[in-house]
């Protein structure tokens, strides 16, 4: 499917997602098509959620309102997995994206990912980890305005990684050639069918980026602008063309 046709239902956690990061979350999404259904969840009696109050007519966004009828209870997150339920099954939707920092919708994300829906999902760092892992791809919302440059001092801290490490290293065995180089485009549709991981969450722009950041690999030019990556364990190879 031409992606740039795909539809697309946005669910906005607005009791646990920052209003500041909305511009960011549009830009994500537009990669994978139109946004055709547009819902904030939360109660607009409280002035915690003005933020996004300001954006509902400038973005076109649906407010849900949800009272808080019981302490401790967040009825805005059970209304929120109805409406997306409903909206899945009766609705040509394409992609699903949920945005919330505190809610683990994981077994909402699961049951989109069994109707053939991609899932994405946009939160802070405080989002469940289980939600995190489930979505077909996971961006954190703190993490957005990092740049390549802040994380060039990082290597060692991601060398630490042992499962970043692991993942980087098992996709680039799935896709090398004889000679242990692995085309980099592959290496990345690799990971993305097999995590929700984003290289931007590690503070780098691209997976190029990160690689280079790590002297655990080889990188290099192959035809056109492509990158060649190598797991560095396996010996030293020609230069770099």
């Amino acid at each position: 499917m031409n992606e740039n046709r795909q539809k697309i239902a946005l669910f906005i956690d607005a009791d646990n997602a920052p209003a500041s990061k909305f511009e960011d979350v549009l830009s994500e999404v537009a990669k994978y098509g139109v946004v055709t259904i547009r819902k904030a969840y939360g109660n607009w009696k409280s002035p915690t959620l003005r933020p996004w109050e300001e954006l509902l007519h400038e973005y076109a966004i649906q407010p849900v309102q949800q009272y808080d009828l019981t302490k401790g209870k967040n009825a805005s997150d059970i209304a929120l997995v109805i409406d997306a339920m409903d909206v899945m099954y009766t609705k040509d939707i394409d992609v699903m994206c949920f945005v919330s920092s505190d809610c683990d919708f994981t077994p909402m994300v699961t049951r989109a990912l069994a109707e053939g829906k991609v899932v994405l999902g946009f939160g802070e760092r405080k989002a469940p980890m289980p939600f995190v892992n489930a979505c077909s791809k996971f961006l954190f919302l703190d993490q957005a305005d990092s740049v390549e440059e802040k994380s060039v001092s990082k290597p060692k801290n991601i060398k630490s990684d042992t499962k970043l490490i692991a993942l980087l290293r098992q996709a680039i065995e799935a896709t090398e050639d004889d000679d242990g180089w692995a085309d980099l485009g592959a290496v990345g549709s690799n990971i993305s069918n097999r995590t929700s991981f984003d290289c931007r969450n590690y503070g780098f722009k691209n997976l190029s980026s990160l690689f280079k950041a790590i002297d655990l690999f080889e990188l290099k030019r192959g035809q056109g602008k492509s990158y060649l990556v190598k797991d560095s364990r396996k010996g030293k190879a020609n230069p770099s063309r």
